[in-house]
């Protein structure tokens, strides 16, 4: 993994902690939490707090994170907000944390100026020692305070402040008056500037979870399922109308339709759909060539064009596919039936625009899992696994291609890929771009026209 922690694809954005005082506040945070405290005294953290390093000091990657299931957090700057979440258990955590970050931002600002912030995703679910135990996690609520309990005295004070006013000869009620100025003093004028975090409820109906190889809930849909990465006869009553494996293709197909979660890239308003799909094919080179001993270092457009001439009867089935949808999309050729059965299938898919378009985006990688920058932009923790098992060769492809074609530019990208117009709005003029391989130049541009008279995606499953 150095390759992808020496170019920021791996552990980046993370925080940075190594001053004293820094320091000091984060292990008293961590003692708070864990009883533990760490010996270093530079390390970097996560959104959550997390450090890889201190995690490896402790020989526990989960020690803010016991069982999994109910995540701590250590708050030691707002800049926190802006980093990733690592060894994530649900697809949900990162939002929440930096949702509430963004809520609290002030109260947050001015709380660790003196302290840290320590706190956790609270669920009723301790531990999933059964998986239908994950169906009874139905919300998260953010529960923190500072390690000196600022906001709970400080929620005190406000209390005593109203007994003040209300109550009758308060002002002869020299206990009353001394510990409020007692309180006073740890927690400053909460009535000019009130030390209160907003609270803060989540629900938890559509999510991806780690536990047991993997698993995706939709409950919050009009067809609930569970789409279950492994053999989903090894989970036994969950509680919730259809289970399916990545095997049961054609259920998966039906379920996105059913509850309208996906489009066609082809039809898909302000995207070049031609130019995706021969991005997505020249992976599937990339991957042939690989297995083949092929130098792929600095392997431009027109090299895996002619490694894919040198390899063509070795293109997998997908690559047939897209190629085909390629042709229909560039030159008004005859439309491909590719159903569900087919493996270029879920290739040709992206999510709607609507509330779980990133956990969908995210099943549709695991799906196409050699659509790599897809995988790396939804799934980070597949694609880390799946990284481990390529070899050299390809691993140093798929990093050069990341470097150069996505940190460059991660917001246009994944604009390009991902994002929707408006739907009764006409689609804004996009900005002028430099020519490449990829722009309208490269001949790539998707011919709307086409699309709108013959508009051919049938059905899931159709012959």
């Amino acid at each position: 993994m150095h390759r992808l922690i020496e170019n920021g694809l791996m552990f980046g954005n993370l925080i940075r902690v190594d001053s004293p005082i820094l320091v000091e506040r984060y292990n008293r945070a961590l003692k708070h939490l864990t009883r533990f405290e760490t010996t270093l005294t530079d390390f970097h953290i996560d959104i959550s707090g997390y450090s890889p390093e201190i995690g490896d000091e402790l020989g526990d990657d989960q020690y803010l994170n016991h069982a999994g299931v109910n995540r701590q957090f250590i708050l030691l700057t707002t800049e926190q907000k802006t980093a990733p979440l690592l060894n994530a258990k649900f697809s949900t955590s990162r939002g929440i944390l930096k949702q509430f970050i963004l809520d609290n931002e002030s109260q947050l600002f001015a709380l660790t100026t003196r302290d840290a912030v320590a706190g956790e995703l609270v669920n009723s679910v301790y531990h999933v020692e059964q998986p239908a135990r994950l169906f009874d996690i139905r919300k998260v609520t953010v529960e923190a305070d500072t390690t000196q309990g600022t906001v709970a005295t400080a929620h005190k004070l406000r209390e005593m402040i109203d007994d003040f006013k209300t109550k009758q000869d308060a002002w002869f009620d020299d206990v009353l008056i001394g510990r409020m100025i007692s309180l006073a003093k740890e927690t400053g004028d909460v009535t000019r500037n009130p030390v209160t975090l907003a609270s803060a409820e989540f629900g938890q109906d559509n999510f991806w979870t780690a536990h047991f190889g993997g698993m995706y809930i939709f409950r919050g849909v009009e067809h609930p399922a569970a789409i279950i990465h492994g053999d989903k006869t090894a989970l036994k009553d969950l509680p919730i109308a259809f289970e399916f494996d990545f095997d049961e293709r054609r259920g998966i197909a039906k379920f996105l339709e059913l509850n309208d979660l996906v489009e066609p890239i082809v039809k898909a308003r302000g995207v070049d759909a031609a130019a995706i799909l021969h991005q997505k094919m020249d992976f599937m080179v990339a991957e042939v060539a690989a297995t083949m001993e092929e130098d792929l270092t600095g392997a431009t457009r027109r090299d895996l064009r002619n490694l894919g001439r040198r390899y063509a009867k070795l293109l997998p089935e997908a690559w047939q596919g897209l190629a085909a949808l390629a042709r229909w999309a560039e030159e008004d050729g005859p439309w491909p039936k590719i159903t569900a059965d087919h493996p270029a299938y879920f290739y040709t898919l992206r999510a709607k625009d609507h509330a779980d378009a990133d956990l969908v985006n995210m099943l549709l990688a695991e799906l196409s899992p050699l659509d790599i920058r897809q995988l790396f932009i939804c799934h980070k923790e597949a694609f880390y696994q799946t990284y481990a098992t390529w070899s050299d060769k390809k691993r140093a492809y798929v990093v050069d291609f990341l470097v150069r074609e996505y940190q460059v530019d991660k917001a246009g990208t994944r604009e390009a890929l991902f994002g929707h117009e408006a739907p009764m709005e006409e689609p804004k003029a996009a900005p002028a771009r430099p020519a490449g391989p990829w722009t309208n130049k490269g001949g790539y541009e998707i011919r709307h026209d086409v699309i709108e008279r013959v508009s051919p995606w049938g059905r899931v499953g159709r012959k």
